[in-house]
């Protein structure tokens, strides 16, 4: 089924916050939860099953490693439950990925029936998170099933992240206190997250859908325009649902930590993955690169678990082979700027180092955006003169559509958000302020439903992870 959220979410949400501010405190986790699962349920109506499925796994592995005596008992408790949500994730991610290949080498076997459930890989990572946390002694037993429930289907996040450890929330799951303050900095946040989504991304999107209406054999000018559209897209679409996210956290009273730190200001492959969907990279560093040895046991070893890591990430994001690419291209990069290229960069003006990364950036997201091997080469041959330099018509679609392209660009450093930040400070209480706030944010509102209403179904990319 077609899962259209944000639609959704203009009838879902007020009245999920009309009802929650409504009803004593005693009952607005069991609201949380019910209306977490009803948005689940509204895209995926049979799946919520394996939702629910992964709540009571984790949620009894957790008690079991409660009432668990021994280190052996432990560690048997944590190999079970961690294996058991692979094998979830697994099967429904990977299996028909695999099925594939086989065949693909001489094989005969039939494809499963399945549809990857929205979201799995973040509900997953976060429910095994949990998990191991527990494990290690960094998180109590939660022996409510219902508050453990929440904290793996809280609506907010539950789709694309950000990815929240248990110790993140654990406090505020019964004990939060939203406020005016959180509540108002939400909405702002909210808003500007929806902005980012249906005004840069969607409009991003269309011009990189556009040009590439006619095949991947694109001339110089459009193939750079097209891959700049796609950085432009994946970053607005994916920020700007971790900023919906926080946001609406916020109002309910969870405080969710950053997902995004402005990537494209970044100038070296290793700031951008300090800044980069950053609860995912947590993840692994704190769940498998530490566990796996980190740099503790010398530099062979820290190259084998920098690659693993980087294997596995352009796994996670997807079941196919351009994503396991991805994921090594980043990998051996990461390496070569620890090992070799890092000094050479300090050295580097600043404006080459960030040229650098951008160009690394997008040759990534050209990996990333094309699950067709075939259709990768043909594209950055054309991106490096092999269709000549320009097609007819290419001037006209730029005029039409650069002033998206430039506030794409702008939105994208944090230039306006350090100004207001300045601003803010200095005249916290001013009535100038507060109106020019309330026109930017309602303004911003505004154009953003008049997309939406206007527009086609695009959904968030991130969905499909």
């Amino acid at each position: 089924m077609v899962f259209s959220s944000l639609e959704f979410l203009t009838l879902f949400l007020p009245a999920t916050l009309a009802l929650y501010f409504l009803c004593p405190v005693r009952l607005r986790n069991g609201l949380l939860l019910f209306a977490s699962l009803l948005f689940y349920a509204w895209g995926e109506p049979l799946y919520v099953t394996v939702m629910i499925g992964s709540i009571l796994l984790n949620y009894v592995s957790g008690r079991l490693l409660g009432f668990a005596k021994t280190p052996k008992g432990k560690k048997a408790v944590l190999a079970a439950s961690v294996a058991a949500n692979l094998l979830i994730l697994g099967v429904f991610k990977y299996g028909n990925f695999v099925i594939e290949n086989v065949n693909a080498a001489g094989g005969a076997l039939p494809l499963l029936e399945l549809s990857l459930p929205i979201g799995i890989s973040f509900f997953t990572f976060q429910a095994m998170s949990y998990v191991i946390d527990v494990y290690r002694g960094k998180a109590a037993v939660q022996k409510n099933p219902f508050s453990f429930g929440l904290y793996i289907a809280l609506f907010p996040q539950l789709i694309a992240g950000p990815i929240v450890r248990y110790s993140t929330v654990e406090a505020e799951i019964n004990h939060r206190q939203p406020n005016f303050d959180d509540a108002a900095k939400g909405v702002r946040r909210f808003v500007t997250g929806l902005a980012k989504k249906v005004i840069l991304a969607n409009g991003a999107g269309a011009i990189f859908k556009a040009l590439l209406a006619g095949g991947a054999a694109l001339p110089v000018v459009p193939a750079w325009t097209a891959a700049i559209s796609y950085a432009f897209q994946i970053y607005f679409d994916f920020s700007g649902y971790s900023d919906m996210a926080i946001g609406l956290g916020l109002i309910f009273g969870f405080h969710f930590q950053e997902n995004f730190n402005y990537p494209y200001i970044s100038q070296s492959i290793t700031e951008f993955w300090n800044r980069w969907h950053i609860s995912l990279s947590t993840w692994f560093r704190e769940y498998l690169y530490i566990p796996l040895g980190g740099n503790r046991k010398g530099k062979l070893k820290q190259v084998r678990n920098i690659l693993i890591v980087w294997l596995l990430t352009g796994l996670w994001h997807g079941a196919a082979w351009n994503f396991i690419l991805w994921g090594v291209y980043y990998g051996l990069l990461l390496l070569i700027e620890k090992f070799a290229l890092g000094k050479v960069l300090e050295k580097l003006p600043r404006a080459v180092r960030h040229v650098y990364a951008m160009l690394v950036v997008l040759f990534g997201w050209v990996l990333f955006a094309f699950d067709d091997f075939k259709v990768i080469p043909v594209f950055l041959g054309g991106m490096f003169g092999q269709n000549g330099l320009t097609a007819p018509g290419t001037g006209y679609f730029l005029s039409e559509n650069v002033l998206l392209l430039v506030l794409a660009a702008a939105a994208s450093l944090p230039v306006w958000k350090n100004l207001a930040d300045k601003y803010r400070a200095k005249h916290e209480n001013g009535k100038l302020l507060f109106a020019a706030e309330l026109v930017w944010y309602l303004t911003l509102f505004l154009l953003s439903v008049a997309s939406l209403v206007a527009g086609s179904y695009n959904p968030f990319i991130y969905f499909r992870f």
